[in-house]
């Protein structure tokens, strides 16, 4: 066995540990609702290179991409295209551009002081709301359902995907023309694939693949698989972020995927590639950066209530009431995956300081940690209050 397998081997060991004690930690810690993926950065943080050094996070990059990319297909699986037809999902998209207008506004005097060094990956890292890693917070507690999911799901799906369209163009390899003409050849793609099913649809192939479908072969699954490794290689070629091919295959298999596939979704996704991603992240976090500058975290944790979550008061003031406004302010203000993203592209490019990058991604674990937690808080007590209000009626 080669040194470098080995020792991938035994890095890969070390964070499934990390994986498999976390769902345990966060069970022992009870009503502190600590979310696992804060465990998950945490442990990665213990483990990685400037702790213990027990993990070496460039040995488990590409299972850590496709970490990414599962956590975005599931974003892009959950959305339905239809909300942007509604009223949720027209607040959503200027929600937003009023965040990425007061993200240019004070990350361009942040530059102007010298704070960061190019506004633009900060700026666009401000307006990302962390969908992927709140979903199974969401889920956990019953927040998606009733009127209230369909405004959840769109603010979460546009601090996504149109940060990461802004990304494509604007920190694109190739230049913003190139990076436009890629989106655009990347939607191409996504729709001609979805249509793809209703063209086989009855033949001896579709049959081969129903029957297949929960036996050892595991067809669908696989073709899942297949999928979003097949638009991540053409998003990587085109030089657009990761993020936006596995976003698009979740939308495709929204369209032709069979109605249980979500579970064994999760299945592979929560359970083997997406803790990776989580735990990689801690490990690559530079925790003396932080320690040197505690500012610069703090910073950016208040920008990103201020610039992506505040704007919410005001957007959806006539669509929702006082205390369903303030549980969204705090959900669309959690961030990390794309500030991950964004910091490992703005380091590559130059465009970005370490210490800003570091603190970013510090900032981001800490909106993971609080935000999410203030949001259930609230939606705990309003649904207690409905409850008391069931009785007395």
């Amino acid at each position: 066995m080669s040194t470098d397998l080995g020792s991938g081997l035994t890095s890969l060991f070390v964070v499934a540990v990390v994986a498999a004690v976390t769902p345990v930690l966060v069970g022992l810690l009870g009503r502190l609702r600590v979310p696992q993926v804060v465990v998950l950065i945490l442990g990665g943080v213990v483990v990685g290179p400037h702790v213990l050094d027990l993990a070496d996070p460039n040995s488990i990059q590409l299972l850590a991409n496709v970490g990414l990319g599962f956590l975005f297909l599931l974003a892009g699986y959950e959305l339905d295209l239809t909300v942007f037809r509604q009223s949720a999902g027209r607040l959503a998209v200027s929600g937003w551009l009023v965040t990425i207008t007061l993200a240019c506004v004070i990350v361009g005097g942040l530059a102007a002081l010298g704070v960061v060094k190019a506004f633009v990956p900060v700026a666009l890292g401000l307006t990302t709301t962390a969908l992927g890693t709140l979903l199974p917070i969401l889920r956990d507690n019953n927040m998606l359902r009733g009127s209230f999911g369909p405004y959840i799901l769109a603010a979460g799906a546009v601090g996504e995907f149109l940060p990461v369209v802004a990304i494509a163009i604007f920190l694109g390899s190739h230049g913003r023309f190139v990076g436009l003409i890629s989106i655009a050849a990347m939607g191409l793609l996504a729709l001609l694939l979805s249509v793809l099913p209703r063209l086989g649809r009855g033949g001896r192939i579709a049959r081969i693949l129903a029957e297949g479908e929960h036996a050892t072969s595991q067809t669908t699954l696989r073709w899942t698989v297949a999928l979003l490794l097949l638009l991540l290689v053409v998003a990587a070629d085109f030089g657009l972020d990761v993020v936006l091919g596995a976003f698009v295959a979740g939308l495709v298999l929204r369209r032709w995927a069979p109605g249980d596939l979500d579970h064994k979704l999760d299945a592979v996704g929560y359970g083997f590639f997406i803790p990776i991603f989580f735990v990689s992240s801690g490990m690559g976090l530079d925790v003396e950066s932080i320690v040197d500058a505690p500012g610069r975290l703090f910073l950016f944790f208040l920008l990103l209530l201020a610039v992506r979550g505040l704007p919410t008061l005001l957007v959806y003031r006539t669509a929702l009431p006082r205390t369903r406004r303030f549980e969204l302010v705090f959900i669309v203000s959690t961030a990390l995956p794309l500030l991950v993203a964004l910091s490992q592209i703005g380091l590559a490019t130059g465009h970005m300081l370490p210490e800003n990058a570091a603190a970013l991604v510090g900032a981001g674990v800490l909106s993971v940690l609080v935000f999410p937690a203030i949001a259930v808080a609230l939606h705990h007590r309003l649904a207690r209050q409905g409850e008391e209000g069931d009785r007395s009626g």
